[in-house]
Order: C-alpha cells, then structure tokens, then sequence
C-alpha cells in the first residue's frame, strides 16, 4: 500500500486547464447493456464533460496534455482514429505526449459509426465531430489560459470500490456484483495545481479506481454517473476549478449498490468520493514546502516539532510509449464471429456477440496484440496509461515497487479492447475472463513493462 503520509510538491512547471460540455443531443443511440429494453437516451441526469490539462516546464516548450472525457469505451478503431487521431493530428503532438483518458461512465452515448444502423446511430458521426471540436478547443482554452504553477500529489482512502467478482452460489461461475470477502484496493490519488502567483487552486486531478456502474440497463438517462457528483462537490469548494478524473486499475472493483435506474445513487456515490477528495487536499502540504522535522521542545514530555519547510519541486518532465506484446487467445475469426451474431435473436446473446466481434476487429486475427503503454514523469510523479480494463493489481503492484513516489494509473487511455485479469482468474467461469481477448500472463506482462518504462522515466 502507498504511503498516506506528507507527499512533497512534485513539479513546478506552466500548466493550464480547459473545458468544453460533450453532453450529445437526447435521442442518440446509448445501449450498453445487454439487459436494457431501450436504445436511446431519453434525457439528461447530469451534462457530460470534456476537461484537457496542460503541463510544460516553460512557455516554449511541447506540453503533455491529459485529457478526461466522460465516455464509456471507444469499441472501434475506427471510432478512435476518428477522434484521438483527428487531435493528433490537427495539434501536431507526438503520439506519447497525449493521453486521452475515459471516466468510463456506463450511461453515455455510442461514438462508433458501426452503429449508425441502430436507432439513433445517425447522429454519432455528428457527435464525433463534436467530441473533435471540443478537444481542441479545451486544449486551446488551456493552452490561453496557463500560468507558472505547481502541482502536488498526496495518497488518500475512499472506500467507495468494493470487489465485484461473486462466486454464485446455485452454479460453478463468478458473476459481476458485489463480494463482500475479499479486500479492494481503496486506494485514492490526488493532485492539486496551484497557480505560483497567489496559491489559488486552477485544477484538481482525481486518480480513483471504481466502475461507474451505478446507473444499469434501468437508465435511459446521459450521466457521468458518480463522476458527476463528486466534480460538482470539489469544483464548489475550489472556487470553481475544473477537476479531471482519471479512471483507475478497476477491473474487478465497483460500487456495492450498483445497477439502478436511481439517479440519487449515484450522486450520494460521488458526494462520498468527493468528500474524501476534499479531506485529501485539505492534508496537503502548502505550494512548494513540506512538512519537516525541526527538533524537540521539552515540555511535560519532550515534544517532536514538525513544520512546513520550503522545498523547491522538480521540473523533469519526459513521455515515453512502448508496445508491448502481449498473446491473444484461441478465438474464432471476426467473419465467423459475425456470421453467429447474424443468425443470433436472443437480444443478451446477440449483445455479448456483437460485443465479442467489436474485441475481435480492434485486437485483429492474429495470435499476438501490440498494446501500447503510456508513461509520464511529471516532477517525481509517475503517470501510467493503457487503454485496457486492467485489474487493480496493475497499479498495486506498481506502487508497490515505487513506494513514496506519487504514482498515477489508468485504464482506457487513447483506446479500449477488453479486460486484463491475472493469470490465476482464467481457471474460473467469470465474465472478465471469457470477454476479454488476451491469453492468460498477459496482466502480468503489461506489469513488467510498466515497470521498465518508470524505472526508465526516474533513471
């Protein structure tokens, strides 16, 4: 487990924020769920946003940008290409200087043109369109609106994520809910930006690793889900900040009372995540100092002095990107796969098919992947991206490694294919093992390539 105790200001640098709405028009087509008997949204519980940050060591430099998107998954290379590659290309950044990250909010719209024979599919291309404008617009707005300023990590606790792998009790197979036994990593990253003239906050940064589930096939409503609440709460209590949330290693972790059509769920979720976001930053050290030990005052008992003492923050800032190689499993061809998903009329099973032959188009025919993995070195923090739904050993075994070093880990970042269990779940009958493409030891793979790249980034 990280260290929960004081976390230094990690970089010192020229940052900057921007935001741009990314709610699409009521009616686009919004199935994510095998159960849900609609295909469109009905309305709106809270608008979706789109929120880039971003970060130089002076004003001349290339910046990284991170950008938050409150979308589900892109399902398409297609899709991606349309809308990350469009960015690229129109920003000219090089590939490892943009991390696209999703909230992967389960009540947003499709943005894959696959689906534009679908009710409501006609408008996704005009929403790609749309989620193109807004990135760079937000990229822009940041880029107009960045000033010298520091940012400053600190661990906290949030136990809103609960593990979701249940053994059922009727049948020999683990279904995806609520599990009382075994612990979930509840581990919570925060990062505040803090402009260097006044020390007023510009932007928070919210690393948490828990499915947005919450809103379930019930819904027909465009949400950001508890990632809505909990913006709202630390947006009001930072005089207005844009905070970015960044989707964790939650591959198996969720919300215990998930799978509702009740909106109230999911924002008292995000009120309890917020509240723990505003008790982490409260427990910041100041802008540019930590807390140090300065001595002992004899008094009724000889007391140890600690105070904040000035410290000047690092100014490193370097991207790397590696694809990794990782094995697929046995899997039939797309072509066969759609030709069942043709023939198919149970609505579940031609939903996990089409779903099966989405995978099968983004990872290819082959036997092996190239899955690319994105590292930051942001000051003395670590920002680790891949665009998979890894299990939460991916960033416990990380900042196990590197311990007292703030690092960042997230799932979904420039692209989305299938999940990523460890090596001993593929000897169970659990859905994050028969979706997902890649063969078993892949997780840990991923691992020790991320493990490379950061002892690379800190060499």
């Amino acid at each position: 487990m990280p260290l929960l105790g004081p976390t230094s200001s990690s970089f010192r640098g020229v940052i900057g924020v921007g935001r741009q709405d990314i709610t699409p028009p009521v009616g686009i087509h919004a199935r994510n769920w095998g159960a849900a008997t609609h295909d469109v949204a009905d309305g709106v519980h809270r608008p979706l946003t789109l929120t880039a940050l971003t970060i130089e060591r002076s004003r001349i430099d290339m910046p990284l940008v991170l950008i938050s998107a409150d979308l589900m998954s892109w399902r398409s290379r297609a899709a991606e290409a349309a809308v990350i590659g469009e960015i690229l290309d129109q920003t000219k950044l090089p590939r490892e200087r943009l991390m696209f990250c999703l909230t992967h909010t389960h009540a947003a719209p499709s943005v894959r043109t696959e689906d534009a024979e679908r009710p409501g599919g006609a408008m996704i291309e005009a929403y790609q369109q749309k989620l193109v404008r807004a990135g760079l617009f937000a990229c822009r707005d940041a880029q107009i609106a960045k000033v010298p300023a520091t940012l400053t990590w600190r661990y906290g606790r949030c136990d809103l994520a609960t593990n979701r792998d249940l053994p059922e009790p009727e049948r020999q197979r683990m279904v995806c809910g609520f599990n009382p036994d075994p612990p979930a990593d509840d581990t919570l990253l925060v990062g505040r930006v803090t402009r260097d003239a006044d020390g007023a906050i510009i932007a928070t940064i919210v690393n948490y690793a828990c499915h947005p589930t919450t809103l379930g096939w019930q819904n027909d409503l465009l949400s950001p889900d508890f990632v809505g609440a909990m913006r709202e709460m630390v947006e009001k209590e930072t005089d207005g900040a844009p905070c970015l949330f960044l989707q964790g290693a939650s591959g198996e972790l969720a919300p215990a009372e998930q799978y509702t059509g009740d909106t109230a769920v999911a924002d008292r979720h995000g009120r309890r995540l917020g509240y723990a976001v505003l008790g982490t930053l409260e427990a910041m050290d100041r802008p540019g100092a930590r807390l140090a030990y300065e001595g002992v005052v004899e008094s009724g008992a000889p007391l140890a002095v600690w105070r904040q003492k000035p410290e000047l923050p690092s100014n490193a800032l370097a991207a790397v990107r590696r694809d990794v190689e990782i094995p697929l499993k046995p899997m039939p061809p797309a072509a066969e796969i759609e030709a069942q998903w043709r023939a198919c009329d149970d609505p579940v099973m031609k939903e996990r098919l089409a779903r099966k032959l989405a995978v099968r188009k983004i990872v290819g025919d082959g036997d092996s992947m190239r899955v690319p993995l994105y590292a930051w070195r942001v000051g003395d923090a670590i920002l680790v991206g891949q665009p998979n739904e890894a299990y939460s050993r991916f960033q416990t075994k990380l900042r196990a490694r590197f311990p007292g070093r703030a690092i960042a880990v997230m799932n979904l970042v420039n692209g989305s294919a299938g999940y990523l269990p460890p090596r001993e779940a593929y000897g169970q009958d659990i859905y994050q093992v028969w979706q997902s493409p890649y063969a078993a030891g892949s997780l840990e793979i991923l691992i020790e390539s991320a493990e490379q790249s950061i002892a690379e980034l800190i060499a």
